[in-house]
C-alpha cells in the first residue's frame, strides 16, 4: 500500500509499504480523510520535542487526525465492527498502570502515540491496524471531512471545559488556528460570548466573531482565557488578562520555554489548566457534530493527495486552497 514516510528532518515521500494486519485486539480501518497539524508539520522539519527525547525517531509515518472504515478484525475482536465508519483515540495506553486504571491513559508513561512517538505506524496511508479498545463509531451525520476533525475537536472542546465560562460570560483565545477557531464554536455552543486574538483576522465566516491584534483588543473583562497558540509571551499574556479568580487554559505549545510569572498566577487567584489530547473529549465532539452545535467543515482549505501533501508539509499553499487553516488528505487519491 501507499504512506508517507518521513525520513529525515525537512524529507518526506510516498512509499510502498506492507499492508498492515489486523493483529490480536485490532482491527484493519480504510482510510478515508486524515487532517494535518502542527504537530505533523513539527515532525517533518525535526523541531518536535519527541525527535529530540528519544519517543520519536526516523523513518516516521505520522498521521493522528483520522476517519475510515473498519475492513478486518483481528483475535479478540468483536466482528461487528466489520463495515463500520470510525475514528480513533491519539493515546494508546499499556492498559496496565495505574494511571491507565484510573481512565488517564492519555498520561500513561508507555503510552504509543498513533503517528507521533514510535511503536504505531500513523493513518497517513491507505491502510490503517488500529487497537479496537480505542475505536469511537461514527453516525451517518458525521462524514468524512468531519471525523477526521473529531480529534483536534476534541482537543479544543476540552480546553473550553475546562475555561468553566458560564452562558453570557466573555471567553477570549487566543490563537486563530485549528483548536483556536474549533474552541471558539465550541464556546459560543456553551452560550459564551467568545472573542479572538491572532496576528491576521481570519475570515468572518471562519471566525464568527470579533478578532483582535494585541494593539486592537479592548480593555474587557474577560472571565476566562485560552491559550491556543505556539508564542512562547502568550502563556503570561494570558494570565495577565484573564479576571481574578477565574481560569486559564493552556493548549498550544511554544517551541521555546514560555515564562509565566507565578505571583501573578497566585495574587490573582487565577487556575491554571493544561490540556494534552482528545480522550476525554472525542465522544463530545462526535455529538456536537452529530448534532449540528458546531460545524468545522469551513476550516478545511484544501483536501489533497499522498503527494501533495509533502509540499503542504514543507510550507506550500495550493493555489486553489480555501481560506482555512487545515489541510486534510485523501489517501485514496
Amino acid at each position: 500500500m501507499r504512506a508517507l514516510v518521513l525520513t529525515g528532518p525537512g524529507e518526506a515521500e510516498v512509499r510502498r509499504v506492507p499492508e498492515p494486519q489486523a493483529g490480536p485486539g485490532q482491527v484493519l480501518v480504510d482510510v478515508e480523510r486524515v487532517g494535518v497539524c502542527g504537530t505533523d508539520v513539527e515532525l517533518f522539519t525535526g523541531e518536535m520535542s519527541y525527535l529530540h527525547t528519544g519517543a520519536a525517531s526516523y523513518p516516521l509515518r505520522p498521521g493522528h487526525e483520522w476517519a475510515g472504515t473498519v475492513l478486518a478484525t483481528g483475535p479478540g475482536v468483536d466482528r461487528d465492527w466489520v463495515g463500520r465508519r470510525v475514528t480513533g483515540d491519539t493515546m494508546i495506553g499499556c492498559g496496565e498502570c495505574a494511571r491507565c486504571r484510573a481512565g488517564r491513559h492519555h498520561v500513561c508513561p508507555r503510552r504509543h502515540e498513533l503517528g507521533c512517538r514510535d511503536g504505531l505506524p500513523g493513518a497517513l496511508a491507505e491502510r490503517l491496524a488500529f487497537p479496537a479498545a480505542y475505536l469511537h463509531a461514527l453516525p451517518d451525520a458525521v462524514d468524512a471531512t468531519l471525523g477526521a476533525l473529531v480529534e483536534p475537536g476534541g482537543n479544543a472542546l476540552r480546553a473550553v471545559r475546562a475555561a468553566a465560562v458560564a452562558p453570557g460570560e466573555r471567553l477570549l483565545v487566543l490563537g486563530t488556528g485549528t483548536i483556536g477557531l474549533l474552541a471558539a464554536m465550541f464556546g459560543r455552543a456553551l452560550g459564551a460570548r467568545v472573542h479572538l486574538l491572532g496576528e491576521h483576522e481570519p475570515t468572518a465566516e471562519l471566525a464568527g466573531g470579533p478578532v483582535w491584534t494585541r494593539q486592537t483588543l479592548p480593555d474587557l473583562a474577560w472571565d476566562a482565557v485560552v491559550d491556543a497558540t505556539n508564542a512562547a509571551a502568550l502563556p503570561g499574556l494570558a494570565v495577565r488578562l484573564v479576571e481574578p479568580g477565574r481560569t486559564v487554559v493552556y493548549i498550544g505549545l511554544a517551541g521555546a520555554p514560555s515564562l509565566v510569572d507565578t505571583r501573578e498566577i497566585v495574587l490573582k487567584d487565577v487556575t491554571a489548566v493544561g490540556i494534552l489530547g482528545a480522550s476525554a473529549g472525542l465522544a463530545g465532539a462526535i455529538t456536537a457534530y452529530a448534532e449540528g452545535d458546531a460545524d468545522p467543515r469551513p476550516l478545511v482549505a484544501a483536501t489533497v493527495s499522498l503527494e501533495q501533501i509533502v509540499g503542504v508539509l514543507a510550507g506550500e499553499r495550493p493555489r486553489d486552497a480555501g481560506p482555512g487553516p487545515k489541510f486534510h488528505v485523501d489517501p485514496r487519491r
